[in-house]
C-alpha cells in the first residue's frame, strides 16, 4: 500500500522504516518517564503501538489514540526529561501515519524523537551538551539508507531556539550530508 495524497508517495515498508527509527530512540528514554511516572501506561502503549506498526501489523487507530494518550502524558509530566520522554513515545506511534507533503514541520515527525531523547541524555548527565551531540552521531549511524532517502524527500528540518530544535537540525544535516 502507498500513501500518495500529498507532494509524494510512501509505502508502508518506508513508514515502518520512519517508525523504526523513532521507537528505538523511545525505548531508549522510556525508562526515564517511567522512574518518574510508574503508574502511567501511557508513553508504554504508545511504544508498544509503534513496534506492532513496524512489526508488520496494520496501521490502526491503535496508533493514533496511543499517540495522542502519550502526547498527554507528557504535558502532564513533572521534569523536562519526562515529558520529553513520553513526547517521543507519542511521536512513535504518530510515525505510522507521517504526511507526504513536502513541508519541513513533517521533518519534526521523523527526527524530533531521537532530538529530545538526545537532550534527555544531556539532562542526565547535569545537562552535559557534548553528551547530547555524541547521541546524535549515535542515531545518525543507526538511520537506514531507506530513512535517508525518506527524510530527503523533505525540506530542511525547521528552525528553533530549544535545545531539541538544534539537535534536531544538527541530526538533519548530518543524515542528510549521509546521502
Amino acid at each position: 500500500m502507498t500513501v500518495g495524497t500529498g507532494d509524494f508517495e510512501l509505502t508502508m515498508d518506508e513508514l515502518r522504516v520512519v517508525a523504526r527509527f523513532v521507537v528505538e530512540a523511545a525505548e531508549e528514554v522510556l525508562p526515564v518517564f517511567e522512574a518518574a511516572h510508574p503508574d502511567d501506561p501511557r508513553p508504554r502503549a504508545a511504544v508498544d503501538a509503534a513496534w506492532e506498526f513496524v512489526n508488520g501489523a496494520k496501521r490502526t487507530n491503535l496508533q493514533r489514540v496511543t499517540a495522542s494518550d502519550a502526547h498527554r502524558a507528557a504535558r502532564e509530566a513533572a521534569t523536562e526529561s519526562g515529558r520529553l520522554a513520553a513526547r517521543t513515545a507519542g511521536d512513535a506511534a504518530a510515525a505510522a501515519y507521517l504526511h507526504p507533503i513536502a513541508k519541513a514541520t513533517q521533518v519534526s515527525h521523523i527526527l524530533r524523537g531521537p532530538a529530545s531523547a538526545a537532550r534527555i541524555a544531556e539532562l542526565v548527565a547535569g545537562d552535559n551538551p557534548e553528551v547530547g551531540d555524541n547521541f546524535v552521531a549515535r542515531a545518525k549511524n543507526h538511520a537506514t539508507p531507506g530513512l535517508i532517502d525518506v527524510l530527503s524527500r523533505y525540506p530542511n528540518a525547521p528552525t528553533g531556539k530549544s535545545r531539541v530544535d538544534h539537535l534536531m537540525s544538527k541530526l538533519d544535516s548530518k543524515l542528510r550530508k549521509s546521502r
